[in-house]
C-alpha cells in the first residue's frame, strides 16, 4: 500500500497552504506547460489519478469534458474535493494507485499531477492505465524530475563561487527515497529518466512530448523566487499515447 501521508494532520495542514492549493491551477507555475500538452477535452471521459482537491477535474469539466473520475488515496483530499464540487459528471473515489483497478477501454485521457513518484510499482500502474485507455487515448502526467529526486539528502548547496547548486548522487540507484517535507519520512520512489520512459514504451505507449519544467522570464518577474528553478529541473511532464500495439 502507498504511504498515505496526506492524511497525516501536520502534513495536510502544511500542504493545504501551498499556493497551488490555495489558488488552484493558477498557483501552479507549470500549469501553462501542462495545458499546452492536453488534447481537446470536449466530450472526453477522463481519469485523474491523485486528484487531490479536484482543481484539474473541475477545470477539465469546464472545458467540455463529458465525465471525470478522480482517484486519491487520501480521505482528506477526497472529502475536500467532494465539498468543492457540485457537478454530477465528476465522481471521486478513494483508491490506492499501487493496487488501482480501472475498467477496460473506459477513458480517453488519464491525467496525473505529482502522484506517480509515490508509487513503487510503476510498471503495474502503467499497465493498468494502458488497459483503461481506448486505443489512441492519452496519458499526461507530471512527476518530480529524477534529477530532483535522486539524492539521498536533496537540498541546495553552494559551489565554490557561492552559486546555488543541487546535488545529484546515486542517480542510477533506483528505489525508495525519504524526505522531510511538512512531515518526517515522506516516502517517494526514484526512477531514472530512461526507466520512466522505457516503461511507457514497453507498455505500448508512443511518446508525444516531454518537458522539463523551467519558469519563463515573465513568471520569474512576477515571482522572483522561481529563478532558482533554472538551476535544476524540478518537474518532468510527459505526454504519451496508447498505440493499440
Amino acid at each position: 500500500m502507498a504511504q498515505n501521508i496526506y492524511d497525516n494532520p501536520a502534513f495536510f495542514s502544511g500542504y493545504s497552504q501551498l499556493p497551488r492549493q490555495v489558488k488552484g491551477l493558477d498557483g501552479a507555475p507549470e500549469w501553462p506547460a501542462i495545458r499546452a500538452m492536453l488534447p481537446t477535452l470536449k466530450d472526453k471521459t477522463i481519469a485523474d489519478l491523485g486528484c487531490g482537491f479536484g482543481w484539474a477535474a473541475r477545470w477539465m469539466r469546464a472545458q467540455g469534458a463529458a465525465e471525470i473520475h478522480g482517484y486519491d488515496l487520501s480521505e482528506n483530499m477526497i472529502d475536500r474535493a467532494r465539498a468543492d464540487t457540485a457537478d454530477p459528471a465528476i465522481a471521486y473515489h478513494i483508491a490506492d494507485l499501487e493496487t488501482l483497478d480501472l475498467p477496460q477501454a473506459r477513458f480517453d485521457l488519464v491525467y496525473s499531477a505529482l502522484a506517480f513518484h509515490y508509487v513503487e510499482d510503476f510498471r503495474r500502474l502503467v499497465a493498468t492505465i494502458g488497459h483503461s485507455l481506448v486505443d489512441g487515448g492519452d496519458l499526461i502526467f507530471t512527476i518530480e524530475h529524477p534529477i530532483f529526486m535522486a539524492a539521498r539528502h536533496p537540498h541546495w548547496i553552494a559551489d565554490k563561487d557561492g552559486r546555488k547548486t543541487w546535488p545529484v548522487n546515486g542517480y542510477s540507484i533506483e528505489g525508495e527515497r525519504r524526505t522531510d517535507w511538512f512531515a518526517k519520512g515522506v516516502r517517494k520512489y526514484h526512477r531514472t529518466l530512461a526507466t520512466t520512459l522505457n516503461t511507457l514504451l514497453d507498455a505500448g505507449f508512443a511518446m508525444r512530448r516531454i518537458a522539463e519544467f523551467a519558469p519563463t522570464p515573465n513568471q520569474i518577474a512576477a515571482t522572483p523566487e522561481l529563478a532558482e528553478e533554472l538551476e535544476r529541473p524540478m518537474m518532468l511532464i510527459v505526454s504519451a499515447r496508447k498505440t493499440g500495439a
